[in-house]
Order: structure tokens, then sequence, then C-alpha cells
């Protein structure tokens, strides 16, 4: 298996934080599930986002690979 590039992980990330945020949780048959922890998604996307810009030097520049940002 390959290893992954910042940017790949970058946007694995993202992608699992829009799946939480459409459907962070839900109950059938009275069990819950709820698909991941958004709080450690969120600090995982904040270390590779500083990872990437230290690779690509781009210092404290705002990237946007077309993910909504979230507060």
């Amino acid at each position: 298996m390959a290893i992954k590039t910042t940017l790949e992980q970058l946007e694995e990330v993202q992608a699992a934080i829009s799946a939480v945020m459409a459907g962070q949780a839900y109950s059938i048959a009275g069990r819950s599930v709820t698909k991941a922890n958004l709080v450690a998604l969120n600090d995982r996307e904040a270390m590779l986002m500083q990872r990437y810009q230290r690779e690509t030097g781009q210092g404290a520049a705002v990237i946007n690979i077309g993910t909504m940002r979230r507060d």
C-alpha cells in the first residue's frame, strides 16, 4: 500500500467531516450509531493543513481546495 500525501490525507479528512456534518449520529432499532468524532477530525484537519502549508511553502496562507469552511 502506498503512503498517501499530506494533500490526499487532508482531502480524506475533509470528506469525512462533510459526511459527519450531513448526519453525525442516528438510531436504528434502538441502537445508536455515531459516524466519527468531529472534534478529532477537526484537529486532524488543522494539523494536516499546517503540514501541507509547510510542505508547499505557503506559510499561513489559506488554502481553498473546494470545501466549505466550518466554524
